[in-house]
C-alpha cells in the first residue's frame, strides 16, 4: 500500500508530475515487406541456412568437447574459489574460438570494434548495454570471455552451461533468500582482488529492451565502487532480426530470419573507464545512473526509468483486456516516492482501474462518475478528477490514477472521515442508514437523484438486509476510497459555508450534544 500522507503527497506532487515522454521499450516488430525481403528470405532458407545451420551445430559440438576437456575434475566450487590458469586458461581461448565460430557461421564476419578494451586491473567491471538480444553473447566472446552474472537455472541448459561455467561466472540463485547480497559481495571481492581474475561482465539493465532508450540500471555491479568501463552494443542492420523483448517476434522466428541475412553487422564500442568520486562510491545508484547517462549520450538514446517490474506490469494489463502501455509507469520510481507494493499494484490497484478504465486505458470523468455513482456536474466529484488528471489532458492514465490514489484518497480514507460521513446519512443516530434517509442525504449534499442512490445503497448492503451498518459502510469505502476525498470536500465546503449543513449534523469540528 502506499505509505504517504495527504499532506506529504501534496508536497511531493509537482515532483512526481514530472515524466518523460512516453517510451515504450519493451516492444518490438519485425519488418519485412519489400519484395526484397520476402525473395531473401525464401532464397537464403532453401540454399544458405541448411548450411548455416550445419556449421553452427559443428563449432557448437567443437567447442563444448572442448569445453568439458577444460574442465575436467573442477566442480563449480571451485570455478569459485580462484582464477583458472595453465592450460585450462589455454583451453579457453579454443572454446572461445569455438564458439566465434558459432557466430560466424550464422553470418556475423565481423565485428567491428571502437576504442580500446581495459586491463582487468584498470577497470575491473565491464558494463554493457543496451541489452535487446540473446545475440549479446557474441560481443561476451569478443570481448575475451569474461565472467558473467547469470542467474543459476541455466547450469541445467545443455550445452551452453559448459561455456557459460568457463567463464568463471557470479551465479545469481533465486531460491536463496541471500541471494543478491551473495552476489554483490562475490562481485566486490573479484573486483578488489589481487589474483588474476578476468573482468566482470555484467548488462546493467537485466532485461531486454529495444534499443530506444537506456532503462534503469541495476546498482548491483556499482556497490564495489571500483572504476567501471562502458561498452556499448549497436546492430546497424536495415532488418533488425536480433531485437527480443516483451512484445515482438518469438525468439525462434528471430533466429531463422538473422539466418537469412547474407551478413549481420554487429558493433562494439568502448568508451573510457569511468572512475566513480567519493560521493559516487558511497551511493551505487548514483555511480550506475551516471554511468548509464554516459552512454546514453554515445548512443544518442535518452534514459528511461522502466525496469522488469513495469513489463510485469503491462503483462497484467493485455490480461484485463487493457492497451499493454497500461503498464508502462515508470514502477520504481513511483515505489520509492509512494511507498507501493507491486503485489498490490499488480493484483488490488491495476484491477481497480481496469474496472474504471475504458477499453482505451484511460478514464474519463463520466468513466470516473459512473464508478462512484456520483453525478458528473457534482463540483467534489469533479475536484477530485481534477486532482487525478496532473497533465490536464481530459483523462487519467494509470500512473495518474497511482499518485492520486497515494496522494488524495487514500490518505482521506481515515476512521475519522468514515465516521463523520456516516453520521451524515445515519439521520436519528439509528446506529445503521436505511435507503430513505441515504435518498434525502445525498439529493441535499450531493444533488443525486433517487436511482443514482439505489445502485449505491444496492452495492453497499451486504447480504441485503434492508440497510446499511457501519461495517457495510467502512467495507464499501474502502473498495472506493475516492469517496472519502469527496466525503472531505463537502466537509470544506460546509465550512466555508459555500454548501448547506444538513440539519441533523452539527458544525464540522463540533461533536453533537447527547
Amino acid at each position: 500500500m502506499c505509505k504517504m500522507t495527504e499532506k506529504e503527497g501534496e508536497e511531493r506532487a509537482p515532483v512526481i508530475e514530472e515524466t518523460s515522454q512516453l517510451l515504450n521499450p519493451f516492444v518490438h516488430r519485425l519488418e519485412l515487406d519489400t519484395a526484397y525481403d520476402k525473395f531473401k528470405l525464401v532464397f537464403m532458407s532453401i540454399f544458405v541456412l541448411p548450411l548455416r545451420v550445419l556449421g553452427i551445430i559443428i563449432c557448437l559440438l567443437i567447442a563444448y568437447v572442448l569445453a568439458t576437456a577444460g574442465l575436467w575434475g573442477l566442480s563449480r566450487e571451485e570455478l569459485a574459489a580462484k582464477p583458472m590458469s595453465g592450460w585450462r586458461r589455454v583451453m579457453k581461448e579454443l572454446v572461445r574460438w569455438g564458439v566465434r565460430g558459432v557466430f560466424t557461421a550464422g553470418g556475423f564476419h565481423l565485428v567491428q570494434v571502437k576504442g580500446h578494451q581495459a586491463h582487468p586491473k584498470e577497470a575491473p567491471i565491464l558494463a554493457v548495454g543496451p541489452h535487446s538480444s540473446y545475440f549479446d553473447a557474441l560481443p561476451i566472446v569478443v570481448m575475451g570471455a569474461p565472467s558473467v552474472v547469470a542467474k543459476g537455472e541455466v547450469t541445467s541448459v545443455p550445452f551452453f552451461a559448459k561455456y557459460i561455467d568457463y567463464t568463471q561466472p557470479v551465479y545469481v540463485w533465486r531460491e536463496d533468500p541471500n541471494s543478491r547480497q551473495n552476489t554483490i559481495q562475490e562481485i566486490k571481492n573479484r573486483a578488489t582482488s589481487k589474483e588474476d581474475w578476468p573482468q566482470i561482465m555484467i548488462f546493467p539493465e537485466g532485461t531486454c529492451t529495444n534499443r530506444s532508450c537506456l532503462i534503469t540500471f541495476k546498482p548491483g555491479a556499482f556497490y564495489p565502487g571500483v572504476p567501471v568501463q562502458p561498452v556499448i552494443i549497436r546492430y546497424n542492420n536495415r532488418t533488425d532480426s536480433f531485437t527480443w523483448t516483451w512484445d515482438g517476434p518469438g525468439a525462434l522466428k528471430m533466429l531463422w530470419v538473422t539466418l537469412c541475412q547474407f551478413h549481420n553487422f554487429c558493433e562494439l564500442e568502448y568508451l573510457p573507464v569511468y572512475t566513480p568520486s567519493e560521493e559516487e562510491k558511497q551511493d551505487a545508484k548514483l555511480f550506475a545512473n551516471n554511468v548509464r547517462q554516459v552512454m546514453a549520450d554515445a548512443l544518442g538514446v535518452p534514459v528511461a526509468d522502466y525496469t522488469y517490474d513495469d513489463c510485469r506490469l503491462m503483462h497484467k494489463a493485455k490480461l484485463k483486456n487493457l492497451p499493454y502501455q497500461t503498464g508502462l509507469i515508470e514502477f520504481q520510481k513511483l515505489r520509492h516516492r509512494l511507498g507501493l507494493n507491486l503485489k498490490n499494484v499488480e493484483e488490488e490497484l491495476l484491477s481497480r482501474y481496469a474496472d474504471i478504465a475504458t477499453s482505451d486505458g484511460q478514464i474519463t470523468l463520466s468513466d470516473f462518475a459512473t464508478h462512484l455513482g456520483i453525478p458528473e456536474s457534482e463540483p467534489a466529484l469533479v475536484d477530485l478528477f481534477k486532482l487525478y488528471d496532473k497533465d490536464h489532458s481530459g483523462t487519467i492514465d494509470f500512473r495518474e490514477y497511482l499518485v492520486g490514489y497515494c496522494q488524495y484518497s487514500q490518505p482521506a480514507n481515515t476512521e475519522d472521515t468514515l465516521r463523520w460521513a456516516f453520521k451524515l446519512f445515519d439521520r436519528g443516530g439509528k446506529g445503521c442508514i436505511l435507503l430513505e434517509d441515504l435518498i434525502k442525504a445525498l439529493r441535499a449534499s450531493l444533488d443525486m437523484t433517487e436511482e443514482e442512490t439505489q445502485r449505491i445503497f444496492k452495492q453497499a448492503d451486504q447480504n441485503n438486509k434492508g440497510y446499511i451498518t457501519y461495517e457495510d459502510f467502512e467495507a464499501h469505502a474502502k473498495r472506493k476510497p475516492e469517496y472519502a476525498k469527496i466525503f472531505l470536500t463537502y466537509q470544506e465546503s460546509v465550512k466555508n459555508g459555500t454548501r448547506p449543513r444538513l440539519a441533523h449534523l452539527p458544525p464540522p469540528g463540533k461533536k453533537k450534544a447527547d
